[in-house]
């Protein structure tokens, strides 16, 4: 259809650093080379997952008459291509009405970026995928998708070329693949690898909609005597249903504290496994308890901002050169109550309890940080605090902690005598633990409330779950305030 229009109207939606400007020069410049006329103006948006730039291009056919009047920025109803680089993108498309069914195309990744309110939600904030999938297919003429973030990693090129590739591959603009490829080259930028992502591009969008792979997190095998010794114990001592869940969890704990915090993970859970409950409980137990036994504090943030593993992905991500520098900024902000939190337990509670030192110290910890740590003072000052893991079992959030899970875990076994339900619905209730600094108060506060409702002699399991769920639901607690009001 688009050979026979005058004018065509092109939307990009693209966040921060994917190259959404450069994807739309590419497109001015094929339409100028195929003697069409060609605009481009962007709308910017807040920098990475809190919102998208978008890019608004404008065609149209070089006539004997006056100069086209273009427009600045598409118009729900009047937008003949829509290019999305990313799932919710495709979403936030459709909301502003940019996709219709009768004119456009629409050009949809269908990998998932996660946005910071999708992450920082108390419970799963993920937005549904399959909603916006449906949607595409009935609110655009023609929906072309699949995972352009696997189409990248297999190029070893940017989505934005990727992009471009599929906008030619999907014949939607009345030009030539030359045309395409001529651009790139003439950008003179990466101009290889920028033909090859154009190429997988190019092929994916002449092929049926598909979704991401499913990753099946294989279970993970132990590298030590002193893990292997513990693997062997769970196939020992736990029922096969909380393998899976309990092999995970060792290996997470191992990491984070060594084979003594495993033995001590297993004894716990093998409490639970006495308890002659349903499977559920035991397998619910062995997740929940392993995430609360691995909380962040600012020795796990320290090293886990500072591993190898984690500078080679930041490395891979943003494709650096091995001639390019690199530099990584982190925003912090530890309050005195973390600092005190790290230090050991009488001197954290007398610092804490100390008005005096409290409005000494406090001023230095009130303002966030940004912290350089690709630079080498400030990579040393997190390695060193790193290296304190042996001495956290001394720490006050360690004991404050440890006393937290013994109580929780006591519930549980409680509860179990009598109302089995009633006790996976307290072993659930871990799932407002998360999170450090003001997020882990809020979640905490919450996970006291309903604690205290499930000590009562009537506490059932639907009451704790509608409580809890009311919990998750917003961040303030002011739903389950508004309940137990």
């Amino acid at each position: 259809m688009t050979d026979q229009r005058q004018r065509i109207g092109i939307a990009i939606l693209a966040l921060g650093g994917q190259g959404g400007g450069v994807l739309a020069d590419w497109i001015q410049e094929v339409a100028r080379a195929e003697g069409w006329l060609a605009q481009g103006t962007s709308v910017p948006g807040v920098a990475q997952r809190t919102g998208s730039t978008v890019y608004y291009v404008e065609l149209a056919r070089q006539t004997e008459e006056r100069a086209p009047i273009m427009a600045q920025m598409p118009a729900p109803g009047d937008v003949d291509i829509v290019i999305a680089s990313e799932l919710m993108e495709v979403g936030r498309a459709l909301v502003r009405g940019f996709a219709s069914s009768d004119r456009t195309t629409l050009i949809g990744s269908t990998h998932r970026i996660y946005a910071i309110s999708e992450k920082s939600a108390m419970g799963d904030g993920r937005g549904d995928g399959d909603k916006i999938i449906e949607a595409a297919h009935k609110r655009a003429q023609r929906f072309i998708g699949f995972d352009m973030e696997a189409a990248t990693d297999r190029s070893g090129s940017v989505i934005s070329s990727i992009m471009f590739g599929a906008l030619a591959g999907s014949r939607a603009l009345p030009f030539a693949r030359e045309t395409f490829e001529a651009a790139i080259r003439h950008s003179k930028i990466a101009v290889e690898s920028n033909l090859k992502g154009f190429d997988e591009g190019y092929r994916a969008a002449q092929a049926p909609v598909a979704l991401p792979e499913q990753v099946d997190h294989d279970t993970p095998t132990p590298s030590t005597d002193a893990g292997r010794a513990l693997y062997a114990r769970v196939q020992k001592t736990l029922p096969r249903p909380a393998h899976r869940n309990t092999l995970h969890g060792l290996h997470k704990l191992l990491d984070y504290q060594g084979p003594q915090y495993g033995t001590l993970y297993l004894d716990r859970l093998e409490r639970i496994a006495r308890l002659d409950g349903p499977e559920a409980l035991i397998v619910e137990t062995a997740r929940h308890l392993a995430l609360w036994m691995a909380y962040e504090d600012t020795i796990r943030v320290a090293d886990l901002k500072t591993r190898a593993s984690r500078i080679d992905r930041v490395r891979t991500e943003v494709k650096v050169g091995d001639s390019q520098l690199l530099g990584v900024t982190e925003f912090m902000h530890p309050r005195l109550q973390e600092v005190c939190e790290t230090l050991p337990a009488g001197l954290g509670r007398t610092v804490l309890k100390n008005a005096t030192a409290r409005r000494i110290l406090e001023p230095f910890f009130r303002e966030g940080r940004y912290v350089k740590t690709s630079s080498l003072p400030w990579f040393l000052v997190l390695r060193t605090l790193a290296s304190l893991r042996p001495i956290r079992p001394r720490s006050l959030r360690y004991v404050e902690e440890q006393a937290r899970i013994e109580d929780w875990l006591e519930c549980i076994e409680r509860a179990a005598s009598t109302d089995h339900d009633l006790a996976l619905e307290i072993t659930l209730c871990q799932r407002l633990i998360k999170g450090y600094g003001d997020t882990f108060e809020r979640g905490l506060s919450s996970y006291n409330r309903i604690m205290a409702v499930s000590a009562r002699p009537d506490a059932t399991a639907q009451q704790l779950r509608t409580l809890r769920d009311l919990a998750l639901s917003d961040d303030q607690g002011d739903a389950l305030t508004a309940a137990l009001g």
